[in-house]
Parts: C-alpha cells; sequence; structure tokens
C-alpha cells in the first residue's frame, strides 16, 4: 500500500457513533448483501436489535445465512424479523431471481445495503469478467435497477426516503494513475491488461464512486424519493481479504493489528448511511459523517463529471444485455 493509503488507514477514528436508533429504524424492511459474516452481519444484528419489522439477509451460502439468523436471534432475542435468502451476485440469474422475489413478496423497502464484495488479486472470473467487476460493479448496480421502481413505491406508500447504501472505499483513490489507463472504457481495459488485475478491487470501488455520482444527478430524491449514497466503512477487520495474494493479506494483517476497525465498529457507518438524510444523495460518508472532502478534485471537477457518465453509461449498458429495458425504467421513475 502507499504511504497515504497508510497513513489514512492510521488516522481513522474508532469507536463510531450509532446514527441508527429505535425511531429511525422501528418496523421498517431493510435488505443487508454479504450478510452471515462481517459488516454486513454486525450491520443487520444492529437493525434487528433497533426494532426493525423485517430484515433480508442476503447471502451466496444459505447455510451460513441460517447460521447468522441463529447468531443473530440468540444476541437480540428477536424472532420472526430475520430471513434468509439467496443472491450469488456471481451469476445475473441470481441477482434476477432475487430481486422479482423481493418486488413479489416485501410489502415496503426502507433500505438496501449492498454490502457483499469480492477482493481477488488473480485473474478468476464470473460471467465473463473478473470476478471483482461482476460482483463489485456489475450485480450491485443491476441489483439497484431492478429493485428502483420497488424502492419509489415504498418512499411514496410510506411518505419516507428510501436509501440504497453502495458501501465502497477510499481506497479507489489511489487508482488515478491506473483509472487514468482505462478510463475511456473501464469495464474493458481492465480486462485487457493483467497488471491491473490485483488492483480490482480498489478500482472497481473508484468504479462505484463515479456512477452512483451521475446517477445521483439523473434521479433526484425529489423525484423519486431514493436516496443513493456511498459509504467508506474504512479498514475492518473481516474476511474480505481471504482471497488477495499472501502478501497483500500479510500486508493488510499488520495494518489491522495497528489500527483496524472491528466489523462491529465498522458496521455503523452502514447504519448511518441506512438513515442519512437527502443532503447524502451521490456523496461520500465515512466515520458515520457526510465528509466530500475526501473526495479529490479529479473525480469531481468538469473532467471528473465527464468520467463520471461515461463510468455509468458502461454500467448501464451491461445492464441492459443483461435485462433488456431495466435502466430506461429505472430511469422514467
Amino acid at each position: 500500500m502507499s504511504d497515504s493509503t497508510d497513513q489514512l488507514v492510521l488516522n481513522q477514528r474508532r469507536n463510531l457513533p450509532l446514527r441508527a436508533t429505535p425511531a429511525t429504524c422501528a418496523g421498517k424492511t431493510y435488505i443487508v448483501t454479504g450478510a452471515n459474516v462481517g459488516l454486513g452481519f454486525e450491520a443487520a444484528k444492529h437493525l434487528v436489535a433497533l426494532g426493525a419489522g423485517r430484515v433480508i439477509l442476503a447471502v451466496r451460502n444459505l447455510a451460513a445465512g441460517e447460521a447468522a439468523k441463529k447468531m443473530i436471534e440468540q444476541a437480540t432475542g428477536g424472532t420472526g424479523v430475520v430471513e434468509v435468502w439467496h443472491l450469488d451476485l456471481s451469476r445475473f440469474d441470481s441477482v434476477k431471481a432475487f430481486a422479482g422475489r423481493a418486488v413479489a413478496e416485501l410489502a415496503r423497502i426502507d433500505a438496501i445495503v449492498e454490502n457483499a464484495a469480492v477482493a481477488r488479486t488473480d485473474s478468476v472470473r464470473a460471467e465473463g469478467r473478473l470476478q471483482g467487476m461482476t460482483v463489485n460493479v456489475v450485480s450491485t448496480f443491476l441489483l439497484a435497477v431492478l429493485l428502483g421502481e420497488k424502492m419509489r413505491e415504498s418512499a411514496k406508500k410510506v411518505g419516507a426516503m428510501v436509501r440504497v447504501v453502495i458501501v465502497t472505499s477510499r481506497l479507489g483513490f489511489t487508482m488515478k494513475e491506473e483509472w487514468t489507463e482505462i478510463w475511456e472504457q473501464p469495464l474493458v481495459g481492465i480486462e485487457e491488461d493483467e497488471r491491473l488485475y490485483a488492483q480490482c478491487y480498489a478500482l472497481s470501488k473508484l468504479m462505484e464512486i463515479f456512477a452512483v455520482k451521475h446517477l445521483a444527478t439523473l434521479l433526484p430524491v425529489e423525484r423519486t424519493g431514493v436516496v443513493f449514497n456511498l459509504v467508506c466503512p474504512g479498514l475492518c477487520k473481516t474476511e474480505l481479504i481471504r482471497n488477495t495474494s499472501p502478501d497483500r493479506r500479510a500486508e493488510i494483517t499488520k495494518l489491522y493489528e495497528r489500527a483496524g476497525r472491528t466489523a462491529e465498529d465498522g458496521s455503523r457507518t452502514l447504519l448511518h448511511g441506512a438513515v442519512a438524510g437527502k443532503e447524502s444523495h451521490g456523496c461520500l460518508l465515512h466515520s458515520c459523517e457526510l465528509d466530500e472532502s475526501d473526495v479529490p478534485s479529479w473525480v469531481t471537477d468538469e473532467a471528473g463529471k465527464t468520467m463520471q457518465q461515461r463510468m455509468w453509461e458502461a454500467i448501464a449498458k451491461e445492464l441492459e444485455l443483461i435485462q433488456p429495458g431495466c435502466v430506461e425504467e429505472m430511469l422514467a421513475l
């Protein structure tokens, strides 16, 4: 890692405030992806403890999800709230099936916390792309787009804002040089340069940031009732690094020991995103605060806005191939 990244981690706050409260969560319905371990598990546990009416653990491994459900119920005493649904973001058919079920079975959606991600340094692929691109970028946005109408309907039905929380990372801001090489065709460019495979996670997080910032301009909260925000949970002691190279794992493990947040502490940032106001639309949140000052100017200046649009359009093109008409339908909300 670079010196600047190392310093960012060493300076990160811990013992974060819990912005979500029973008043903001009671009776509401939440979807948390990647909820059987780490940040997603801890966020789901908090939501149950705060009186949520329905918490969907969206997981790839149903057995692991059921084990997580049991632990949450034992820890909180809350029963009849947690449900385990299958979602494999490495398979587009699974994303479509999950979204279809949510539309059919959920009376409302108050927030979807898109926490699931993979961090790899190799060439493993899913749906024809590097797995990190498929899971962290394409499927993450596919899920949000397929649930777009349902979320708008929910906001109108309950008379309150609905949130889409994209869990990202400020690590993406260290990728300026690599991004410059691929920004004209981002989803294609990374596939064509094996040197970038080891940076797939960080680049995927930068892509999320660019895309959400442009998408937010296309879907104003005043029209849709839906807030899209970006949450960086910081460096947290989770299983995210399990598929990285031994050298990378050793490097990050040392940082864990020096300054890593616990998964419970980091999960508080996800909860903040799930209750943040309309001022967070298209913006970066970290350490349970809205802080756009951490977004470098090259991401938000005029050239940056061009890159934001290019990134969103690249994703939208992919989504239209997967589910024809889905983007047009969402943008018409």
